[in-house]
């Protein structure tokens, strides 16, 4: 008796479960919709993914709500709003063009300008070297007597 309660228990809690699946987005425009807003925002537990690629409780949260504000008829610009409002401009996986993001987005090619200068110095620096008069017969035999008197010293 004890075992056909459980089971009927267990069974129940099975049935109550599946009516908590969360809904798809039927119509395909809105799901695209719906897609292309999540992947222009970064999951904040992840960092290095979208909340459209992300399995994190929270992308799945804020996915939800994207579907909720399309459902409310939201346009894009404001449910963007929205989530930079919710999470600040981090959210964002390309953040606008301004003074506080300025590093951002002049980081890379200020770096690659930076490279090439340092590269150019190096060569520049390595043709002047390698364009040296060799040692004069004289230079020549003061270095061979300076690296025998080193070579003498260490056997002592």
């Amino acid at each position: 008796m004890k075992m056909l309660l459980l089971m009927v228990v267990l069974l129940l809690s099975v049935a109550v479960r599946a009516d908590e699946a969360t809904p798809t987005v039927a119509d395909p425009v809105t799901n695209k919709r719906a897609v292309r807003l999540a992947e222009q925002l970064r999951c904040l537990v992840c960092q290095n993914q979208s909340i459209a690629e992300s399995n994190a409780e929270l992308a799945v949260d804020l996915r939800n709500q994207i579907n909720q504000q399309i459902a409310q008829g939201r346009s894009d610009l404001e449910i963007v709003d929205f989530m930079v409002d919710r999470y600040g401009e981090f959210v964002l996986y390309r953040p606008p063009f301004k003074a506080t993001t300025l590093l951002l987005w002049l980081g890379p090619v200020i770096l690659l300008f930076t490279g090439g200068a340092v590269l150019a110095y190096n060569l520049r620096r390595r043709r002047v070297l390698r364009d040296e008069p060799p040692l004069s017969a004289e230079e020549q035999k003061r270095a061979e007597s300076l690296l025998a008197a080193g070579v003498e010293r260490k056997r002592q």
